[in-house]
């Protein structure tokens, strides 16, 4: 069996932005939850039979506590954050796994199941359906993947190499000498992404890298400049790294077969009643209709 992992988040925002506003019944913004159920039940349809959804229930997480600068909700639409909580239960209604974080990140959520997944011998392959390069870091060999659904692009871990020219263990090492715009922390000054990835090829993690700029690896230019801005900046990286490093003890779920879809429960129909969608009820039905009963471990 193969296991789909959806950044929720992610389809949230892209479906918010990309289409129309729809109002339900009560008058609640429901287009980007429409949006994301579709896009859900399209990878149902296609064949994906065990998926979990993780949402960023609340924006801010325990990273808040450990750095002022990181990403808040302040900016946010408030029709995008009203939709969350309908977003969730129509996903459960839908008979979807949703994880929504609270405490934690929706990427540490996927992170925590790509990694309990892997452990399943039955399992595949794992596909982590999002862009997002923090979850690079969770990439294994062929069998743990990211797949931009949006471009049809699957990486594993010979392509996080070729993007980023560093292995998927290297990837929060990486992004604390970068910075990261998206998540609010700056990176390590004078270090940009090819200086980064020129020196973490030889040296794994922040600890490997000589002190003394001498040592360095020939390949590397500006040592010296880089060296001293490293190690003036070095309790910032630190700092910058555990923000970018993910999380991989969210519960999630206790077997792959949790995450197995089974069709809809029973009040799914009312959900699309309310958000004026009996089109997507049609096609979940069809889609229910089509489901084989395991047979065994496959």
């Amino acid at each position: 069996m193969d296991v789909h992992l959806v950044d929720g988040t992610y389809e949230f925002f892209r479906h918010f932005f990309a289409v129309p506003a729809a109002a339900d019944v009560d008058g609640q913004e429901v287009g980007a939850v429409r949006g994301v159920l579709i896009s859900v039940l399209s990878m149902i349809e296609s064949g994906a039979t065990h998926i979990g959804v993780a949402t960023d229930h609340v924006v801010e997480s325990f990273r808040n506590d450990l750095y002022p600068g990181y990403k808040t909700s302040e900016g946010v639409a408030p029709e995008l954050l009203s939709q969350f909580p309908v977003l969730e239960e129509a996903l459960q209604a839908m008979g979807v796994m949703v994880w929504p974080m609270v405490r934690f990140e929706a990427d540490d959520a996927l992170a925590s199941a790509a990694v309990k997944a892997a452990q399943d011998d039955g399992v595949k392959q794992v596909f982590i359906c999002t862009p997002d390069k923090d979850l690079s870091q969770c990439v294994e060999g062929t069998r743990v993947v990211q797949l931009d659904r949006r471009r049809n692009i699957s990486r594993d871990e010979a392509g996080v190499v070729a993007k980023f020219g560093v292995k998927p263990q290297s990837i929060p090492d990486y992004l604390a000498v970068v910075g990261d715009n998206a998540d609010g922390f700056p990176g390590v000054p004078g270090w940009g992404i090819k200086a980064a990835a020129l020196t973490l090829s030889q040296y794994r993690h922040l600890e490997d890298i000589p002190k003394d700029w001498q040592e360095w690896h020939p390949s590397i230019k500006r040592a010296r400049v880089l060296s001293e801005s490293l190690l003036k900046g070095w309790s910032d990286a630190l700092l910058f790294r555990t923000l970018a490093t993910l999380r991989l003890d969210v519960p999630v779920f206790d077997t792959v077969e949790d995450l197995r879809w089974k069709g809809p429960r029973p009040d799914f129909e009312e959900r699309c009643r309310r958000m004026k969608s009996p089109n997507l009820l049609g096609r979940v039905t069809s889609a229910k209709s089509m489901i084989k009963e395991p047979v065994g471990r496959s």
